[in-house]
């Protein structure tokens, strides 16, 4: 499917000239439900992942308010008609949907007990091929040309815990068929839905909390932004900085790299911890593409508002909700993959 941006209301370098050398290429990766393979870049759905390489799981701890938090892994597919990786249509035919609020839990006592008891498997979350978006580079690694991206499905302490694994796919000949899975997940929305992509690039400029103040000031001057004549929505007369957050800075939803988006917080340092180096935005993983305040950027063509079943918000195509409904953006170390990585909400 082609799904494209919008042209933004005006060209935001014509009025404020400073921003050019600021501009940032970002893919903007536009997941719809679908079946992908592990030959395909996705989100939520099965990974290329060799045979002989242990599967991550999370050492924890594991704990939750209560026993009810949680929900079965297999229910909630269920629910939303997913096939687990590794099962055949007809096993999933036969599924028994009370079979999976059976599964144990007699070895949980409180909630301050590690929960359900152990390491815990971690659950595909993204799959990018570089093929798909040329814009991903590994750091370090030149022959790697795939990003694989898991996560722990229990909050650690407010999200769930990522985990990046770079690797070069024709290196992958024995694959691994049945990875392990969790035996549950905290939260529906920690369950990413199988979807497709369509990768595409569009031109950002920094948050407005990121400029310098000289900067900030020009663009909350209404006055500044009267050369533009009709192509500035008048709305945003009593706070033109707003138009430029929601309109012409930082694309909303799924994407690799571009700039960070802020709201929660303002800017915090970003360095990487082993090497000092300051770290850049890798992805992403957003709970909605757009929202009311960034309808301008929801995409254009085949399939670009696909709907939704009852219930579910709209844009949220993966149907991930991180923090209430906001986004987990992970930046990277440029130097080196084997350097940590930052988890950051907004």
């Amino acid at each position: 499917m082609s799904r494209t941006t919008p042209p933004r209301p005006l060209v935001v370098t014509a009025l404020f000239p400073q921003l050019a050398p600021l501009a940032r290429t970002a893919t903007r990766l536009h997941p719809r439900a679908g079946s992908p393979s592990r030959h395909d870049s996705s989100v939520g759905g099965p990974l290329l992942w060799p045979a002989d390489e242990p599967w991550p799981f999370c050492e924890g701890p594991h704990t939750c308010d209560q026993v009810g938090a949680a929900f079965s892994l297999e229910g909630e597919r269920e629910d939303r008609g997913i096939v687990a990786p590794g099962t055949r249509q007809d096993d999933h035919d036969e599924y028994d949907e009370h079979e999976a609020d059976d599964w144990a839990f007699e070895d949980l006592a409180d909630g301050d007990q590690p929960w359900p008891g152990g390491p815990i498997a971690m659950l595909p979350v993204a799959q990018l091929y570089l093929r798909d978006i040329p814009s991903l580079r590994p750091p370090g690694q030149v022959e790697a040309d795939l990003l694989q991206v898991l996560w722990c499905p229990f909050d650690h302490p407010e999200h769930p815990r990522t985990a990046l694994f770079w690797r070069s796919a024709a290196t992958v000949t024995d694959v691994l068929e049945a990875p392990p899975e969790p035996p549950a997940v905290e939260f529906p929305g920690y369950l990413p839905q199988p979807c497709l992509l369509s990768p595409e690039e569009v031109t950002e400029y920094p948050g407005f909390p990121e400029l310098g103040k000289e900067l900030q000031e020009q663009l909350a001057d209404w006055d500044r932004w009267q050369a533009a004549g009709a192509a500035v929505d008048a709305s945003y007369a009593v706070a033109p900085d707003s138009f430029y957050t929601n309109k012409l800075s930082v694309s909303p939803g799924w994407k690799v790299g571009g700039w960070s988006r802020w709201g929660l917080t303002d800017p915090v340092p970003r360095t990487c911890s082993a090497c000092g180096a300051g770290l850049e935005p890798l992805l992403t993983i957003a709970s909605t593409e757009w929202n009311s305040g960034t309808e301008s950027w929801a995409p254009e063509g085949d399939g670009a508002r696909d709907p939704l079943p009852p219930g579910v918000p709209p844009a949220n195509y993966t149907r991930t909700v991180i923090a209430g409904g906001h986004s987990l953006q992970l930046h990277a170390c440029p130097v080196s993959a084997d350097h940590p990585h930052l988890e950051l909400i907004q």
